[in-house]
């Protein structure tokens, strides 16, 4: 489908001269334009503010940045944002008059390191939105979207409602959507059940990569807890003092891998919650915000019974509980690991 010639900022929101004057743009200005972006040292931009290290073309092509820079500043801790264009009419409302612009930016809480050189993060928090009707898609559920460092795309939804589903698991037939042809539908799993999921490639505009680099890793120890690097009581005093933590779990996601086949190495990035301290003992620990766990792979994908969710309890001797929900019968287990931790300020 080719795109017809249009003019950026269409949307009658845009035209408003009250609106425009909030987001910072004048009324000939082209606000949605690729091109627009405020200067690095404009007043009231954060030294540690958002930066671009990584932008595809259409077709994914490398063109602006270094793959090497994205890896390095996440496995330094650094929190990840994807910058994404299409048109509302070939991705929200195919077929329709209306060919806006649109773009969109994406949080992504949990981040994932494969063999130290490849980058999926993980949406953890999202409901399904919809930009047209009333906001929210039909039945809630979490959009447990994955996006690889390429651009290879992927989506699990655990439904959060009291339906009885009754489809089946494993895979599931590929139908391609004739009215979105720039959507690649490669796999699909689970169809019908509480947990479906399916691996795609949309083809976006552009797609860029942010990174926001301020946080400090002041910790490691390995599984049995024994130090590796830095300092307990640095991390110590930085809680004490009410910094953030953020920690990167090595092998997370190693029992996701099925039986006889090799896991690739792999360490998981998650938040910190309510963090806690026993002085005497120096022994520090912290609840995740939720975590979604992935099979580990290059490029990393969803497969049937090849993820799970929940949230993790950490602890500076290296011991880990795991509160995971079955996506397919959304039923707890608690389960006790050790792993090799690093641990982060800001």
């Amino acid at each position: 489908m080719s795109t017809p010639p249009r003019g950026y900022g269409r949307k009658a929101f845009l035209r408003n001269s009250l609106l425009l004057s909030a987001l910072g743009a004048t009324s000939g200005s082209a606000v949605g334009s690729p091109s627009t972006s405020t200067p690095a040292g404009s007043p009231g931009i954060s030294p540690h503010a958002w930066r671009p290290v990584v932008a595809l073309d259409h077709e994914r092509k490398l063109r602006k940045g270094d793959w090497a820079e994205l890896v390095a500043a996440v496995r330094a801790g650094a929190d990840l944002r994807m910058k994404s264009q299409f048109f509302h009419h070939e991705h929200i409302e195919p077929g329709s008059p209306n060919h806006a612009l649109v773009e969109e930016v994406m949080d992504w809480r949990v981040t994932h390191v494969m063999e130290n050189r490849w980058v999926s993060a993980c949406a953890n928090l999202r409901q399904p939105i919809s930009l047209l009707g009333n906001g929210f898609g039909p039945d809630p559920s979490l959009s447990l979207f994955l996006y690889n460092q390429d651009g290879q795309q992927a989506v699990a939804r655990l439904f959060l409602d009291e339906k009885v589903r009754s489809g089946s698991r494993g895979p599931a037939p590929v139908v391609p959507d004739p009215a979105m042809p720039k959507y690649h539908l490669q796999e699909v799993f689970d169809a019908g059940t509480n947990a479906p999921s399916r691996n795609f490639i949309y083809d976006f505009e552009s797609m860029t990569w942010f990174v926001r680099a301020d946080w400090t890793e002041v910790y490691s120890h390995a599984a049995d807890g024994r130090a590796r690097s830095g300092s307990r009581l640095e991390l110590i005093r930085a809680f004490q003092n009410g910094a953030e933590l953020k920690v990167a779990i090595e092998g997370l996601c190693d029992d996701l891998t099925p039986a006889g086949e090799v896991t690739l190495a792999h360490e998981t990035f998650v938040h910190g919650g309510a963090s806690y301290c026993y002085l005497e003992d120096e022994l520090l620990s912290v609840g995740s915000q939720p975590v979604v766990r992935v099979r580990p792979g290059i490029p990393t994908l969803y497969r049937g019974g090849g993820w799970d969710y929940g949230w993790l309890y950490l602890r500076t001797d290296g011991r880990v509980t795991r509160r995971l929900l079955d996506p397919y019968t959304r039923q707890f287990t608690d389960s006790v690991r050790h792993h090799a931790l690093r641990w982060f300020v800001r």
